[in-house]
């Protein structure tokens, strides 16, 4: 693996990289190599690479909803930041990203070319490939009422299709949790709106999210997913949980329902804040509170 930027010259490829500088909660141990493929071409070469030598990969989109352990994580890590093209086409009034564009930024773009349906999204901190891999929603929005097609790589570096019923989207899942491959592009099937109302909306959740979430810190978003029939916030809260705190990471004084880096958290602390959570929870109201945030890496 050590001739990896060797072989790879014409790539961005960094070697024992700290992930704490790239991930949202700003915790994490090294990656013994990170990639950064500008395009579909880079991409498939470093699977390649990968692939003929053997070298486990981890794609992390953009690191929001994510925890990093401190151990870092072995192979190949590759952030798809830099494929960040989006195209609207007007006529058939959709709109298509690269993988790495974040979804706020397509959200505005939709905006600016007066197509309305991603409203929802004018605040969440992720990509259109993470997006899409998690199903994300905000504010009765969910990315699968949205998207019509999306193509992914496999960890060959094959390319495939997929509709919107082929995706298998569910709550905060998709088809690509299952079968390991990689999205590159998604195209959004949007209706065409008025700019001000659309201005409006977005503007209107921007602000509700700002007043009820914890934006002032480092967080991983949302850490855990709706329980049926009830709230994780609210169980958290009612559990007397708000302000627990393990180093530098707290349950949220603001939002129950985040956990946030106070000063120098570890991944370690975040790990720590969330069993004793989940653990409480359970012992008072008997619900299992089941992790959204993605959790990887090593001890």
């Amino acid at each position: 693996m050590n001739n990896i930027k060797q072989e790879l010259s014409n790539c961005i490829i960094l070697e024992n990289e700290s992930l704490s500088n790239y991930t949202n909660t700003k915790t994490g141990g090294p990656a013994d190599w990170l990639g950064f493929p500008r395009s579909i071409g880079e991409l498939k070469s470093m699977l390649k690479y990968a692939n003929d030598h053997q070298i486990p990969v981890t794609v992390i989109g953009n690191a929001s909803n994510l925890i990093v352990k401190d151990g870092g994580v072995r192979g190949l890590v590759l952030i798809l930041t830099k494929m960040i093209d989006i195209n609207v086409d007007q006529n058939n009034e959709t709109v298509t990203a690269e993988a790495g564009a974040a979804i706020i930024k397509v959200s505005e773009t939709a905006y600016t070319a007066s197509l309305s349906g991603l409203e929802f999204a004018a605040g969440i901190p992720g990509s259109v490939g993470g997006a899409v891999f998690m199903n994300a929603g905000a504010y009765g929005g969910e990315t699968k009422n949205v998207v019509s097609e999306v193509v992914t790589v496999d960890l060959l570096g094959d390319e495939h299709h997929y509709s919107n019923s082929e995706m298998n989207f569910g709550y905060r899942h998709s088809l690509v949790q299952d079968n390991g491959e990689i999205v590159v592009y998604a195209t959004f099937q949007l209706s065409k709106g008025n700019q001000e109302e659309i201005r409006e909306e977005m503007d209107d959740l921007n602000a509700r999210r700002a007043a009820k979430q914890p934006l002032e810190y480092p967080s991983c978003g949302s850490v855990f997913k709706r329980p049926e029939g009830y709230y994780a916030g609210k169980l958290i809260s009612d559990s007397g949980l708000q302000g627990y705190t393990s180093g530098g990471a707290q349950v949220s004084l603001k939002h129950a329902g985040f956990i946030v880096n106070i000063g120098h958290a570890t991944a370690t602390d975040y790990l720590n804040v969330i069993k004793h959570v989940q653990d409480t929870v359970f012992e008072k109201f008997k619900v299992h509170l089941e992790t959204e945030v993605r959790i990887i890496g090593e001890d």
